[in-house]
């Protein structure tokens, strides 16, 4: 199984909630707003009720599960040129990017009609880009992702550390709007208010939250 297919399922998986959302860790009632963990066994994004969830936060600790974190950071001293994307070779103009434990190393994602597509990033672009700035330092592996987005015809892309599961959001959003062969005009609007919706839960990275670069 590729390493992301899993957590792909659930950008892909119908949306419809049954009446009541259940952890998928104890059984018990998860609430119509709740947190997710990432099961690192099964690479796959599982409800959880305020109890499990508390479980399983940790920052870079061992474990199957890690709770994913809600926090939105912004950091406007990242913001990627063009020629800095194209060296990352992500053929589209929005992806996340994210530390894999399992596969020890960096991967990016990107939506499409099908779901999530996973895209090999050049290791050593990122890791460049990793030491130059601390928001992509401090990004948790596996539960935390750099959202980037390129405005098209704009001479730099915007980057944005968010939770994993808000990345799949996005992703299954835009599959299930999409439209002909570029997503339409539904899509673009889909991701600019998903966007907006981020921005305004962001808050400025903390320096003491900055670590290495992997």
């Amino acid at each position: 199984m590729n390493a992301l297919e899993a957590l792909g399922r659930y950008a892909r998986r119908p949306r419809a909630a049954p009446a009541v959302e259940v952890c998928e860790l104890c059984a018990a009632p998860a609430g119509e707003r709740h947190r997710h963990v990432v099961d690192l066994e099964r690479r796959a994004v599982c409800c959880a009720c305020a109890t499990c969830a508390m479980l399983f936060v940790q920052s870079g600790g061992g474990g199957r599960y890690r709770t994913i974190p809600e926090r939105v950071v912004v950091e406007p001293a990242l913001s990627l040129a063009q020629e800095q994307w194209a060296e990352l070779q992500i053929p589209v103009g929005l992806a996340f990017v994210f530390f894999s434990s399992s596969v020890r190393r960096w991967v990016a994602l990107y939506p499409s009609p099908a779901g999530a597509i996973e895209s090999e990033l050049p290791l050593e672009a990122w890791r460049a880009l990793a030491e130059q700035n601390a928001l992509v330092a401090s990004a948790e592996p596996d539960v935390e992702a750099l959202l980037v987005h390129a405005e098209r015809g704009a001479p730099t892309c915007e980057c944005l550390l968010a939770p994993i599961d808000a990345c799949y959001e996005l992703v299954g959003r835009i599959r299930r709007r999409w439209k002909g062969l570029d997503g339409g005009d539904a899509v673009r609007d889909e991701i600019a208010a998903f966007l907006d919706q981020l921005r305004a839960r962001g808050k400025p990275l903390r320096r003491k939250d900055s670590g290495d670069a992997r």
